[in-house]
């Protein structure tokens, strides 16, 4: 197993063949990267700590039910999304941005790991016209401004733990942005989910659809 395997082998019990999709999709990202500035290039030395481990996060806390729908808003390189479809197979991702050239490398991603539980999409999230249990998303903007955009992409129908709505990985001191929130909201830290310095000021935010 190699180094980046090591750190999601610590807090996950995934199949070989799920370890094996992991560092390809590493070798991809790098691989793209040298072509077009997916991630931040000072962030591959930290890729599956910064990008993986931080995506995972949300797996470790709503491991979504088998069939479950679940759309990426602003995936950029496919942040959350593509290591939230290795993890859960049987679970439907859209992954969706508005910049076409991180699009296309998210789809060239998806198609040369197999996944076929990925579309990724080139769109403003206010075209999708379809419903979700739940709204992934990553530092893309204010809490207050995902909610006004995904507000209908919701199933009515709940068939996880908790109730469907929007799960967003954000960072530093979220008591202002929150303040505008009026749904039922939970923050998480990420520190207690793992032990890197990096998600010492990491959360989860869920907010009730």
């Amino acid at each position: 197993m190699t180094d980046s395997n090591e750190l999601i082998k610590k807090y996950f019990t995934f199949s070989g063949n799920q370890f094996n999709l992991f560092e390809k999709h590493k070798a991809l990202i790098e691989e793209w990267n040298a072509q077009i500035n997916v991630i931040s290039r000072k962030d591959m030395d930290s890729f599956t700590e910064r990008h993986v481990l931080h995506s995972l996060g949300i797996f470790k806390f709503m491991p979504f039910q088998s069939g479950s729908k679940i759309l990426d808003l602003g995936t950029g390189g496919g942040f959350p999304g593509i290591p939230l479809a290795i993890a859960m197979p049987d679970v439907e991702f859209l992954l969706v941005d508005s910049i076409g050239k991180k699009i296309k490398v998210v789809n060239e991603v998806a198609s040369s790991l197999g996944l076929k539980n990925v579309r990724a999409v080139h769109t403003r999230v206010e075209n999708v016209k379809e419903k979700f249990d739940f709204v992934v998303s990553r530092a893309v903007a204010p809490t207050i401004e995902l909610l006004q955009w995904t507000h209908n992409k919701y199933s009515t129908t709940d068939k996880n733990g908790i109730p469907n709505g929007l799960i967003c990985l954000k960072g530093g001191d979220l008591k202002e942005e929150l303040k505008a929130v009026k749904q039922y909201k939970e923050v998480h830290e990420m520190s207690s989910l793992f032990q890197e310095e990096f998600f010492e000021t990491k959360k989860i935010v869920y907010i009730e659809a």
